[in-house]
């Protein structure tokens, strides 16, 4: 990460921090009073082929002993009302203003990945992890819908994992790497006034 996306992310987010503060105070208030504890899903990414962090979201399902994998149709039933309702809004991701704080994330740049992921598929998460994963990217405005529609189809984990693996991680890594390839300041400024106006208009199922 150049020192210049460096400082872009740093001033943002502190000062998203100051205005966003009692939103988020608000947001752990009102999902400790409809689902209560624990307020936040804790899981380890991937921000390099041997670089594992902690990724910080509000929780929006409910906990289960051990989960692995991306969410499908066979984890539906584990969304909570009030979860439904974050994800939709992408409001969940706000502690991740915390991982880009550390410096685990950008605001722009591949989603970050499990390490299952990463280990079954090294040759594109080598060159997609050359940028350092981010809150929001292009793959992550081009093909959400799409990926979403696919895995929601998915009643198990087995078909889930088969259907991600095939299909989205090397859609989504040509994305990232068109985005790799012409990275600058301008085009991460679009990319977040998209995905802010893609919040404004989406609608609830």
């Amino acid at each position: 990460m150049t020192w210049r996306k460096r400082v872009f992310d740093l001033f943002f987010v502190s000062l998203l921090l100051v205005i966003l503060a009692p939103v988020l105070a608000g947001l752990l208030l009102w999902l400790l009073w409809k689902e209560g504890r624990p307020l936040f899903y804790v899981a380890e990414r991937m921000k390099g082929v041997d670089q594992p962090f902690r990724l910080w979201k509000l929780r929006t399902m409910t906990v289960v002993d051990e989960d692995s994998g991306v969410s499908g149709g066979d984890k539906a039933a584990r969304i909570t009302p009030a979860g439904a309702w974050l994800r939709r809004r992408r409001l969940d991701e706000f502690p991740q203003l915390w991982n880009i704080l550390k410096g685990d994330l950008s605001f722009v740049g591949p989603r970050p990945p499990l390490r299952q992921y990463v280990e079954a598929y090294p040759e594109i998460y080598a060159e997609v992890l050359k940028s350092r994963p981010g809150v929001t990217g292009l793959a992550s405005i081009t093909y959400h819908k799409h990926e979403d529609a696919l895995l929601a189809r998915c009643a198990t984990s087995e078909e889930t994992d088969a259907v991600y693996g095939r299909i989205c991680v090397p859609a989504k890594a040509r994305l990232d790497l068109i985005y790799q390839r012409n990275q600058s300041m301008c085009y991460d400024f679009d990319l977040v006034f998209q995905t802010i106006g893609n919040l404004f208009t989406r609608r609830a199922p």
